[in-house]
């Protein structure tokens, strides 16, 4: 992944460097939570105990309030990904322990949502081994490979995140074309837990699920890397963090983006400042859809929100 310096009309590559330990990865990644993965911090070099002799280099808390997990190389190593492993299930087995360190970071009324935990591992390279392992393990573990260059620019992929492993075609029969287009989307995307955009559309009127289908093909259609995480109450859409939140109710949709009310110059209709108003998902933007129309109108600020998360 070459990066160039543009000087007028030529191009000078710019240099790769590295970092000097992996404890100076560590440091700026967990300065930059929130910026990188909209995460709060829990503890750093956590304590795994006497018996499992471990350090977890970063706890975190997600923005939909679920356990992470980050661990660093800064050389290539098959080892992060065993190691990752082992502290996911380590964690699965102490959630009294990480709760306990959230309430004391984050305050007595931090939420800990146990239904996904994420791992994110980041080092410069993967092998094609690598994700082999990954993907046939089936657990919930991100591959992000880095790379920093001498003009003090850091760069951020993710490589692998984890997909449906169950079978859609077997399940189709006699169901709403739709909600099957919905569930083949969704068996190519990101599981988080048990929920599925399915269960989402069940008991939605066609017209309704069909705008679901259209704005699920829009934000899924703007960067490859974007993945879709169904949870109990919504249905995000996120890279390194969440870019969309989309609700289904009984006769509308609404998308919350993450995007400033403030700054968005022409307020449509369909659109709401709810920095001051609870709601399910993330983001201070609300779009509310009843028609195709209002989807081709929300497209365009959905695409800011891309943007504005580093898409």
């Amino acid at each position: 992944m070459p990066l160039f310096h543009i000087g007028g009309e030529a191009l000078d590559p710019v240099e790769q460097t590295n970092f000097p330990t992996e404890k100076a990865l560590q440091t700026l990644i967990e300065r930059n939570l929130q910026t990188v993965f909209n995460c709060r911090l829990v503890a750093s070099e956590f304590p795994t105990g006497a018996q499992h002799a471990g350090r977890i280099d970063t706890l975190a808390l997600s923005e939909d309030n679920n356990p992470v997990i980050i661990e660093y190389k800064k050389i290539q190593s098959s080892e992060l990904i065993n190691q990752s492993l082992y502290y996911l299930h380590w964690i699965g087995d102490h959630r009294g322990d990480f709760e306990l360190a959230a309430r004391k970071a984050l305050g007595n009324k931090v939420e800990v949502d146990w239904s996904a935990v994420r791992v994110i591992c980041i080092a410069p390279n993967f092998t094609k081994y690598d994700v082999h392992a990954v993907q046939v393990m089936g657990a919930n573990i991100e591959l992000w490979q880095y790379r920093l260059f001498k003009d003090s620019t850091l760069y951020l992929e993710e490589i692998f995140g984890k997909t449906i492993a169950a079978s859609t075609e077997n399940q189709t029969a006699n169901k709403n074309p739709v909600m099957v287009a919905a569930g083949k989307k969704a068996a190519i995307t990101r599981a988080t837990g048990t929920y599925t955009v399915e269960q989402h559309l069940q008991g939605r009127p066609k017209d309704l699920q069909e705008l679901v289908v259209a704005i699920q093909e829009y934000i899924l259609g703007l960067d490859p890397s974007i993945q879709e995480a169904p949870k109990k109450f919504y249905i995000a859409y996120k890279i390194s963090q969440n870019i969309a939140c989309v609700v289904v109710l009984k006769k509308t949709v609404v998308i919350y983006l993450k995007l400033d009310p403030a700054a968005i110059k022409d307020m449509p209709a369909i659109g709401r400042d709810v920095r001051e108003i609870g709601h399910f998902g993330t983001g201070d933007f609300e779009l509310e859809l009843k028609s195709m129309h209002d989807v081709e109108i929300a497209k365009s600020f959905i695409e800011a929100a891309y943007r504005k998360v580093g898409g």
